[in-house]
Protein backbone atom coordinates (compact mmCIF):
# COMPACT_ATOMS: atom_id res chain seq x y z
CA UNK A 1 0.00 0.00 0.00
CA UNK A 2 2.66 2.85 -1.30
CA UNK A 3 -0.09 5.55 -1.18
CA UNK A 4 -0.53 4.84 2.69
CA UNK A 5 2.77 4.87 3.18
CA UNK A 6 2.86 8.74 1.61
CA UNK A 7 -0.40 10.05 3.30
CA UNK A 8 0.94 9.10 6.56
CA UNK A 9 4.31 11.55 5.91
CA UNK A 10 1.84 14.34 4.66
CA UNK A 11 1.19 17.06 7.37
CA UNK A 12 -2.30 19.31 6.69
CA UNK A 13 -0.22 22.50 8.37
CA UNK A 14 2.50 23.41 4.71
CA UNK A 15 4.41 25.99 7.61
CA UNK A 16 3.75 26.96 11.15
CA UNK A 17 5.29 30.02 12.43
CA UNK A 18 4.42 30.39 16.26
CA UNK A 19 0.69 30.29 16.66
CA UNK A 20 -0.06 31.16 12.47
CA UNK A 21 -0.35 27.92 10.26
CA UNK A 22 -0.59 28.44 7.06
CA UNK A 23 -2.13 25.07 5.88
CA UNK A 24 -2.35 23.33 2.59
CA UNK A 25 -5.80 23.32 1.76
CA UNK A 26 -5.72 27.40 1.74
CA UNK A 27 -2.56 27.12 -0.04
CA UNK A 28 -4.93 24.57 -2.62
CA UNK A 29 -7.42 27.62 -3.30
CA UNK A 30 -4.73 30.17 -3.52
CA UNK A 31 -2.81 28.01 -6.21
CA UNK A 32 -6.12 27.22 -7.68
CA UNK A 33 -7.54 30.71 -7.74
CA UNK A 34 -3.85 31.98 -9.69
CA UNK A 35 -3.54 29.21 -11.79
CA UNK A 36 -7.47 29.86 -13.53
CA UNK A 37 -5.94 33.47 -14.07
CA UNK A 38 -3.01 32.24 -15.86
CA UNK A 39 -4.97 30.56 -18.14
CA UNK A 40 -7.56 32.79 -18.39
CA UNK A 41 -4.83 35.09 -19.72
CA UNK A 42 -3.26 32.87 -22.10
CA UNK A 43 -6.67 31.67 -23.63
CA UNK A 44 -8.41 35.16 -23.86
CA UNK A 45 -5.28 36.27 -26.18
CA UNK A 46 -5.20 33.46 -28.09
CA UNK A 47 -8.72 34.34 -28.96
CA UNK A 48 -8.03 37.73 -28.85
CA UNK A 49 -10.76 38.94 -25.91
CA UNK A 50 -9.52 42.36 -24.90
CA UNK A 51 -8.91 42.02 -21.28
CA UNK A 52 -6.29 43.60 -19.29
CA UNK A 53 -4.44 41.97 -16.24
CA UNK A 54 -6.28 44.47 -14.12
CA UNK A 55 -9.75 42.78 -15.73
CA UNK A 56 -8.79 39.29 -14.98
CA UNK A 57 -7.22 40.16 -10.86
CA UNK A 58 -11.00 41.70 -11.12
CA UNK A 59 -13.07 38.98 -11.75
CA UNK A 60 -10.15 35.97 -9.93
CA UNK A 61 -11.17 38.60 -6.87
CA UNK A 62 -14.77 37.82 -7.71
CA UNK A 63 -14.46 34.19 -8.53
CA UNK A 64 -12.92 33.64 -5.17
CA UNK A 65 -15.00 35.62 -3.48
CA UNK A 66 -17.91 33.69 -4.62
CA UNK A 67 -16.65 30.30 -4.58
CA UNK A 68 -15.80 30.51 -0.94
CA UNK A 69 -18.94 32.22 0.48
CA UNK A 70 -21.21 30.29 -2.12
CA UNK A 71 -19.59 27.05 -0.94
CA UNK A 72 -19.74 27.57 2.87
CA UNK A 73 -23.50 28.91 2.37
CA UNK A 74 -24.10 25.64 -0.13
CA UNK A 75 -22.55 23.43 2.99
CA UNK A 76 -24.93 24.59 5.30
CA UNK A 77 -27.92 24.08 3.08
CA UNK A 78 -26.99 20.51 1.11
CA UNK A 79 -25.18 19.05 4.16
CA UNK A 80 -26.23 21.24 7.26
CA UNK A 81 -28.89 18.98 8.38
CA UNK A 82 -30.32 21.11 10.92
CA UNK A 83 -26.75 21.73 12.51
CA UNK A 84 -26.38 25.62 11.57
CA UNK A 85 -30.04 26.55 12.68
CA UNK A 86 -29.08 25.36 16.02
CA UNK A 87 -25.64 26.67 16.31
CA UNK A 88 -25.60 29.90 13.65
CA UNK A 89 -22.18 31.20 14.57
CA UNK A 90 -20.48 27.74 13.46
CA UNK A 91 -21.95 29.80 9.88
CA UNK A 92 -18.46 31.87 9.47
CA UNK A 93 -16.13 29.03 11.09
CA UNK A 94 -14.35 28.37 8.13
CA UNK A 95 -11.82 26.40 10.28
CA UNK A 96 -14.08 23.61 11.24
CA UNK A 97 -14.03 22.88 7.57
CA UNK A 98 -17.35 22.39 5.69
CA UNK A 99 -17.16 23.30 1.91
CA UNK A 100 -19.55 22.41 -0.88
CA UNK A 101 -18.62 22.44 -4.50
CA UNK A 102 -22.20 23.00 -5.76
CA UNK A 103 -23.03 26.11 -3.28
CA UNK A 104 -19.38 27.30 -5.14
CA UNK A 105 -20.88 26.71 -8.47
CA UNK A 106 -23.65 29.06 -7.65
CA UNK A 107 -21.32 31.34 -5.99
CA UNK A 108 -18.69 31.50 -8.37
CA UNK A 109 -21.44 32.50 -11.34
CA UNK A 110 -22.33 35.56 -8.69
CA UNK A 111 -19.44 36.53 -8.24
CA UNK A 112 -17.99 36.32 -11.73
CA UNK A 113 -21.06 38.22 -13.05
CA UNK A 114 -21.27 40.87 -10.53
CA UNK A 115 -17.18 41.81 -11.39
CA UNK A 116 -17.54 41.31 -14.69
CA UNK A 117 -20.37 43.87 -15.11
CA UNK A 118 -18.21 46.39 -12.81
CA UNK A 119 -15.68 46.30 -15.86
CA UNK A 120 -18.40 46.50 -18.77
CA UNK A 121 -15.59 44.51 -20.95
CA UNK A 122 -15.95 41.08 -22.60
CA UNK A 123 -19.74 39.32 -22.60
CA UNK A 124 -20.43 37.18 -19.64
CA UNK A 125 -21.05 34.37 -21.74
CA UNK A 126 -17.21 34.25 -22.93
CA UNK A 127 -15.75 35.34 -19.59
CA UNK A 128 -17.34 32.20 -17.98
CA UNK A 129 -15.94 29.91 -21.04
CA UNK A 130 -12.48 31.40 -20.28
CA UNK A 131 -12.99 30.47 -16.20
CA UNK A 132 -14.28 27.04 -17.30
CA UNK A 133 -11.17 26.21 -19.09
CA UNK A 134 -8.98 26.37 -15.68
CA UNK A 135 -11.70 26.00 -13.21
CA UNK A 136 -10.45 21.74 -13.05
CA UNK A 137 -7.12 22.87 -12.23
CA UNK A 138 -8.50 24.57 -8.61
CA UNK A 139 -10.52 21.39 -8.53
CA UNK A 140 -7.12 19.39 -8.56
CA UNK A 141 -5.52 21.33 -5.90
CA UNK A 142 -8.77 21.35 -3.60
CA UNK A 143 -9.36 17.53 -4.29
CA UNK A 144 -5.21 16.58 -3.40
CA UNK A 145 -5.57 19.24 0.06
CA UNK A 146 -8.67 17.57 0.86
CA UNK A 147 -6.47 14.05 0.64
CA UNK A 148 -3.46 15.54 2.86
CA UNK A 149 -6.07 16.18 5.23
CA UNK A 150 -7.86 12.89 5.75
CA UNK A 151 -11.31 13.96 4.79
CA UNK A 152 -13.75 12.73 1.81
CA UNK A 153 -12.29 9.21 2.06
CA UNK A 154 -13.89 6.51 0.11
CA UNK A 155 -15.07 3.03 1.02
CA UNK A 156 -13.13 -0.27 1.78
CA UNK A 157 -11.09 -1.83 -1.15
CA UNK A 158 -8.58 -4.01 -0.92
CA UNK A 159 -6.85 -2.13 -4.13
CA UNK A 160 -3.05 -1.80 -3.48
CA UNK A 161 -3.45 1.92 -3.66
CA UNK A 162 -6.07 1.56 -0.69
CA UNK A 163 -4.97 4.23 2.13
CA UNK A 164 -5.54 3.88 5.87
CA UNK A 165 -7.31 7.28 7.02
CA UNK A 166 -7.03 5.93 11.03
CA UNK A 167 -6.21 9.41 12.35
CA UNK A 168 -9.33 10.91 10.82
CA UNK A 169 -11.93 9.27 11.43
CA UNK A 170 -11.91 6.15 8.93
CA UNK A 171 -10.83 3.53 11.09
CA UNK A 172 -8.18 0.47 10.59
CA UNK A 173 -9.21 -0.25 7.52
CA UNK A 174 -7.76 0.73 3.79
CA UNK A 175 -10.17 2.82 1.86
CA UNK A 176 -10.67 4.14 -1.52
CA UNK A 177 -8.65 7.91 -1.99
CA UNK A 178 -11.58 8.72 -3.50
CA UNK A 179 -9.90 12.60 -3.13
CA UNK A 180 -7.51 11.29 -5.96
CA UNK A 181 -9.93 10.05 -8.06
CA UNK A 182 -11.70 13.18 -8.52
CA UNK A 183 -8.17 15.32 -8.56
CA UNK A 184 -7.76 13.04 -11.47
CA UNK A 185 -11.14 13.13 -13.40
CA UNK A 186 -12.65 16.36 -12.36
CA UNK A 187 -8.88 18.15 -12.28
CA UNK A 188 -6.02 17.34 -14.53
CA UNK A 189 -8.65 15.13 -16.83
CA UNK A 190 -11.17 17.87 -17.41
CA UNK A 191 -8.46 20.57 -17.77
CA UNK A 192 -6.82 18.38 -21.00
CA UNK A 193 -10.08 18.39 -22.45
CA UNK A 194 -10.86 21.99 -22.01
CA UNK A 195 -7.65 23.43 -22.95
CA UNK A 196 -7.53 20.95 -26.10
CA UNK A 197 -10.78 22.40 -27.25
CA UNK A 198 -9.70 25.92 -26.95
CA UNK A 199 -7.44 25.57 -28.94
CA UNK A 200 -9.60 25.28 -32.16
CA UNK A 201 -9.19 28.58 -34.15
CA UNK A 202 -11.76 30.48 -34.43
CA UNK A 203 -12.58 30.03 -30.78
CA UNK A 204 -15.77 27.81 -30.18
CA UNK A 205 -19.10 29.11 -29.79
CA UNK A 206 -19.92 30.59 -26.70
CA UNK A 207 -21.41 28.03 -24.04
CA UNK A 208 -19.29 25.29 -25.34
CA UNK A 209 -17.12 25.17 -22.35
CA UNK A 210 -18.90 25.81 -19.89
CA UNK A 211 -21.39 23.11 -21.12
CA UNK A 212 -18.90 21.21 -21.09
CA UNK A 213 -17.72 21.44 -17.93
CA UNK A 214 -20.62 20.92 -16.16
CA UNK A 215 -21.58 17.77 -18.10
CA UNK A 216 -18.36 16.56 -17.78
CA UNK A 217 -17.87 17.21 -14.06
CA UNK A 218 -21.96 15.81 -13.79
CA UNK A 219 -20.89 12.31 -15.06
CA UNK A 220 -17.19 12.36 -12.93
CA UNK A 221 -18.94 13.26 -9.72
CA UNK A 222 -21.61 10.84 -9.97
CA UNK A 223 -19.38 8.20 -10.60
CA UNK A 224 -16.94 8.45 -7.99
CA UNK A 225 -19.83 9.10 -5.46
CA UNK A 226 -20.02 5.03 -5.75
CA UNK A 227 -16.62 4.83 -4.13
CA UNK A 228 -16.99 7.57 -1.93
CA UNK A 229 -18.21 7.84 1.32
CA UNK A 230 -21.06 9.78 2.02
CA UNK A 231 -21.02 12.60 4.75
CA UNK A 232 -21.68 11.00 8.04
CA UNK A 233 -24.82 12.99 9.03
CA UNK A 234 -26.31 12.73 5.37
CA UNK A 235 -25.87 8.79 4.87
CA UNK A 236 -27.13 7.76 2.01
CA UNK A 237 -30.55 9.39 0.67
CA UNK A 238 -32.22 6.20 -1.24
CA UNK A 239 -31.78 2.78 -2.22
CA UNK A 240 -28.96 2.03 -0.11
CA UNK A 241 -26.56 4.09 -2.98
CA UNK A 242 -28.08 7.63 -4.17
CA UNK A 243 -25.72 10.44 -2.27
CA UNK A 244 -26.60 14.22 -2.09
CA UNK A 245 -23.82 14.43 -4.27
CA UNK A 246 -24.87 12.56 -6.78
CA UNK A 247 -28.60 14.45 -6.53
CA UNK A 248 -26.91 17.53 -6.86
CA UNK A 249 -24.61 16.40 -9.84
CA UNK A 250 -27.83 15.02 -12.65
CA UNK A 251 -29.00 18.92 -13.06
CA UNK A 252 -25.09 19.64 -13.43
CA UNK A 253 -25.49 17.13 -16.15
CA UNK A 254 -28.34 18.16 -17.75
CA UNK A 255 -27.68 21.80 -17.29
CA UNK A 256 -24.60 21.13 -19.38
CA UNK A 257 -25.76 18.82 -21.82
CA UNK A 258 -28.15 21.72 -22.91
CA UNK A 259 -26.06 24.42 -22.62
CA UNK A 260 -23.73 22.29 -25.30
CA UNK A 261 -26.60 21.91 -27.63
CA UNK A 262 -27.84 25.37 -27.22
CA UNK A 263 -24.44 27.03 -27.91
CA UNK A 264 -23.90 24.57 -31.71
CA UNK A 265 -27.50 25.74 -32.26
CA UNK A 266 -26.89 29.68 -31.74
CA UNK A 267 -22.89 29.59 -32.25
CA UNK A 268 -22.42 32.79 -31.38
CA UNK A 269 -18.55 33.47 -31.39
CA UNK A 270 -16.66 34.60 -28.44
CA UNK A 271 -16.12 38.44 -27.99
Amino acid sequence: MWLNELYHQLDPIALQVGPLAIRWYGLAYLCGFFCAGIVMARVSRRWRINLTADDIVTIITGLACGVIVGGRLGYVLFYGKGYYLAHPLSIVMLNEGGMSFHGGLIGAVVGVYLANRSLGGPSFATVADLIAIGAPIGIFFGRCANFVNGELWGKETSLPWGVMFDDTGGGAVFRHPSQLYEALLEGLVMFCILYALSLKRPARPQGTFVGTFLTLYGVFRFLIEFVRLPDAQMGYLAWGWLTMGQVLSVPLFLVGLAMLIVSQRRNIEQH
